[in-house]
């Protein structure tokens, strides 16, 4: 069994943007990837998301509760199937406010609940360019949770895609919270290490599910 040299612990990377190694345990990461790969399915289940240039992003995309699409918010699938969107589930919306209560403290929990799940899967080659959450009309903080293969998380400012910016190893079972002053932060993913995920899950490939409150 691999034994960290140095034990990963809470680190706040910004001001309101704090990364909690190992928050789900192994069980909860089979539960929720359990619950991801129902959500995968269609109608309304996991796509090839197609810019308004005409590209497409390399990691695919399934959403509950409102379907985002570059860059607005629709109760159907718009740029897909046209299925209505799956319905947000209440344990996940408290799962949520859980990891910000953790992360921030609880005062930083929102009084709205959390009714957005943006699900990324991320297979070797998948990347995910600098970007902004910023078609929410809540500012909320972000919550996103790890599981699969480890990545690089390239967390930047809120004025540029550009540096400065941190690199952050989000691995399986990770939390990683942004709100405040870093809600509108630029961030990415720039590489995913293949292979990486924890034997026993049973995936291939990195999955991350970001929560949000939209406002709407």
């Amino acid at each position: 069994m691999d034994v960290e040299l140095f034990p990963r612990e809470r680190t706040e990377v910004a001001p309101g943007a704090v990364h909690m190694p190992d928050w789900l345990d192994t069980r909860a990461q089979r539960g929720l990837l359990a619950a991801c790969r129902e959500w995968a399915r269609p109608p309304a289940g996991l796509r090839t998301v197609r810019t308004p240039g005409g590209g497409t992003m390399t990691a695919r995309q399934v959403c509950l509760g409102w379907h985002w699409y570059p860059y607005a918010y629709a109760r159907t699938v718009v740029d897909g199937d046209g299925a209505r969107v799956k319905p947000f589930p209440s344990w996940l919306g408290e799962l949520g406010r859980r990891a910000v209560a953790d992360a921030l403290g609880p005062r930083a929990v929102a009084s709205a609940p959390y009714d957005i799940a943006l699900i990324n899967f991320y297979d070797g080659d998948a990347r995910m360019g600098m970007h902004r959450d910023s078609d929410e009309k809540s500012d909320a903080p972000v919550v996103s949770l790890s599981l699969g293969d480890t990545c690089v998380f390239r967390f930047g400012n809120t004025e540029t895609r550009t540096r400065p910016y941190t690199d952050v190893e989000l691995r399986s079972g990770d939390l990683f919270v942004f709100g405040g002053v870093s809600r509108l932060a630029h961030h990415g993913v720039p590489r995913v290490h293949p292979g990486t995920a924890p034997p026993g899950l049973g995936l291939t490939g990195r999955l991350n599910i970001t929560l949000r409150v939209s406002g709407l």
